[in-house]
């Protein structure tokens, strides 16, 4: 979850500053696993006032806005049909009765009757969200959804119990976790890639994709959120029956791009301040008796904007090595490795890399999926 920011020239509007009024709002989220139970989180964490939800519901969903006919659950806070979120809070629905399958597709609908004010969101997903006016909770037909946005709004997270899931997987990081480059609406953001190669082994694990786009380890952003070491609790330690982390962070506190609004404040850092951080989040989950899985950089020379310096290269190999020798991550995902060319190893390579030049395509993200051993995450 983030603070409410108007949108970008990269992600598009977002609904996050105007908030919902009399509106409808549907999101489609992918599961992971499956189960016989299960309930969805909403985060108001950002509000300034409370947020009154009418009503909610969950249902199959059949494609874009569309929910499969007679599937539709409605949704219960404590009993109640309504349910009021305080502003820097969050809570979680009463388990339904709903029997989902791993990589099932779930569609979340929230109805709001009165001016929510600015919305905790998340301000990036390869998933739309889509609006309509009035109420439409029950409406299985698109119709009346007729506006949508790349973004997340409240929506935390969906809980699946009953099934045979062995725990929960955090990947937690930036924007290679959270999917920029992979494309829209297929599914294919690492922690989709890492959900279906778990699911695969039997022995599926709940796979909750924790990353911010331009997110960085030490300091807060207005686009990007807030610092690593300070959302580590709220989005790995609250999340729950979590076993093992995946960390992608650094790319975006080395880089020095000084026109970026997303990297101020705070200026480059250095591979030692880096590695502290990446310390203090080691520190936090191994006191949670949590297995923690360093990923290594990618490869950041030739993206087409203006991230990669001969300085920027020199701290990221460093703290590379750091990651692969030093013993303090349980495991490594070696993400520079398999994602770099061969004939030179600062870059990506072609067939693995999104048009921008720096970020995994769906092939990149399936190459790091395959480079986990599903047993190293149990």
């Amino acid at each position: 979850m983030q603070r409410p920011v108007a949108g970008g020239e990269d992600e598009g509007p977002n609904w996050s500053t105007e908030g919902f009024g009399d509106h409808t709002l549907r999101q489609v989220v992918r599961l992971s696993t499956g189960g016989t139970r299960a309930r969805i989180r909403l985060s108001n964490v950002y509000g300034t006032g409370p947020l009154r939800v009418t009503a909610a519901a969950a249902a199959r969903s059949a494609g874009g806005a569309k929910a499969w006919p007679d599937t539709t659950a409605a949704l219960t806070f404590g009993g109640a049909r309504s349910a009021t979120v305080p502003p820097g809070a969050e809570i979680a629905s009463d388990p339904v009765p709903l029997s989902t399958a791993p990589l099932e597709r779930l569609a979340v609908t929230l109805r709001f009757t009165q001016a929510t004010g600015p919305a905790t969101f998340h301000r990036f997903t390869t998933q739309p969200a889509y609006r309509a006016s009035g109420d439409h909770l029950s409406d299985a037909g698109s119709d009346a959804f007729t506006q949508s946005t790349d973004a997340l709004y409240y929506l935390a997270g969906v809980d699946v119990a009953g099934g045979n899931g062995d725990g929960t997987v955090v990947a937690f990081g930036d924007s290679l976790i959270d999917g920029v480059g992979a494309t829209r609406g297929a599914d294919a953001r690492l922690p989709d890639a890492l959900a279906e190669r778990l699911a695969g082994t039997g022995r599926p694990l709940g796979v909750v994709n924790a990353g911010i786009g331009g997110n960085r380890l030490r300091y807060d952003s207005a686009c990007s959120g807030d610092k690593a070491t300070a959302r580590f609790a709220r989005d790995v330690l609250g999340r729950p029956g979590v076993r093992t982390v995946i960390v992608h962070l650094g790319a975006n506190d080395i880089r020095d791009t000084p026109g970026d609004p997303c990297l101020r404040p705070g200026g480059p850092a250095t591979a030692e301040q880096v590695i502290d951080a990446h310390r203090q989040l080691i520190r936090a989950a191994r006191a949670r008796g949590l297995k923690i899985v360093g990923t290594t950089v990618l490869p950041m020379k030739g993206a087409l904007f203006p991230v990669w310096t001969p300085q920027v290269e020199k701290e990221r190999d460093a703290v590379n090595d750091w990651i692969r020798t030093s013993g303090e991550y349980d495991a490594v995902l070696d993400a520079d490795k398999i994602l770099a060319d061969p004939a030179d190893g600062d870059r990506p390579r072609l067939s693995y890399v999104y048009e921008d030049g720096l970020h995994p395509n769906d092939a990149g993200f399936q190459a790091l999926a395959r480079g986990i051993d599903p047993d190293v995450l149990r």
